[in-house]
């Protein structure tokens, strides 16, 4: 569902995104705004970003092999990496130079009726995208808050699109700002102002999506109700023949797929046979409390309460 929902949102942003920064292209030509080359350029990054997390996304379904026996789901993670690399350099490091550069040589912008209008129709385009992405994420989200959200989603591509339409919205309004501003005050410098503010924004979402994704990157574990679920899976009822769980290990594979191991501690009187019924019962409990729960090893053992965290010498 997470992997669906990702998808409808990611789609519904390229499309949004692709006609927003011809629009604007079309918008900067006729009247020369860099606040409207910024936008111009932000949505054409935000479209490569777009084709980037669906290739991640296509490249994350590949067969494990032999290199690689765990699969390929963290590709989303890389490419949602990638991603945060494209939004700071392509987009907030060229606004905030062509902004400073407008601010230290101003120009007037020519029928900046064009570029109101074209500002307010991207607006109304962004905010239908925005919407998707808001509605595709509430599932995932559950009764956390957003920026919760943000941090603790497995699934990158619906924080990458939430929070580049919501850089894209304040964005268009800080370019509205500026060439409303440029045009009554007839202070073209304004122009300059709003282009600077933009690429200050999207350095900053950049460094939020960059410090997330490498996070996942290096190997996140599971929620905290996942957790919780795959420990009382692992010890079940009292005919489980597990008594209690020594240690265990959960991380991220992917956004769908998580690996667990654990140290359980059986009877001391287990035979063989008893100890690989448990070990596989407990398997198929965790997969069924914990669907995504899909690699699983776990070593059975004799709990030694003297030793740290129950480690057998």
């Amino acid at each position: 569902m997470s992997a669906h929902s990702g998808s409808k949102a990611v789609l519904a942003a390229l499309l949004a995104n692709v006609g927003i920064a011809v629009i604007k292209f079309l918008a900067f030509l006729l009247t020369g705004s860099s606040s409207m080359l910024a936008e111009s350029v932000h949505s054409l990054a935000d479209s490569g970003n777009q084709g980037l997390l669906l290739l991640g996304g296509r490249q994350s379904r590949r067969r494990a092999t032999a290199e690689h026996p765990f699969g390929f789901g963290r590709d989303r993670y890389v490419y949602g990496f990638l991603v945060a690399l494209v939004l700071f350099t392509v987009g907030g490091l060229f606004a905030l130079y062509e902004g400073i550069h407008k601010i230290t040589d101003p120009h007037h912008i020519d029928s900046p009726q064009i570029a109101i209008g074209v500002l307010v129709a991207a607006i109304i385009l962004e905010s239908l995208s925005f919407r998707t992405a808001v509605r595709e994420s509430r599932g995932p989200k559950g009764d956390s808050s957003w920026p919760e959200f943000i941090r603790r989603a497995k699934v990158p591509e619906l924080p990458v699109v939430l929070l580049e339409d919501f850089a894209a919205l304040v964005g268009l309004t800080l370019a509205l700002l500026g060439v409303g501003l440029s045009t009554v005050l007839d202070e073209p410098v304004w122009d300059g102002i709003g282009t600077a503010a933009i690429g200050v924004l999207l350095i900053a979402v950049a460094i939020i999506l960059i410090i997330e994704t490498k996070s996942l990157l290096l190997g996140e574990a599971a929620s905290p109700a996942a957790v919780s679920r795959i420990e009382q899976a692992l010890v079940g009822d009292s005919t489980s023949g597990i008594t209690r769980v020594i240690h265990h290990r959960t991380m991220h594979l992917g956004p769908d797929e998580v690996l667990v191991a654990a140290k359980v501690s059986m009877a001391p009187d287990s035979s063989l046979a008893d100890v690989a019924t448990a070990i596989n019962a407990a398997e198929a409990r965790i997969r069924s409390a914990e669907p995504a729960a899909r690699v699983i090893y776990l070593e059975p053992d004799v709990y030694h309460p003297e030793l740290r965290d129950g480690a057998a010498g």
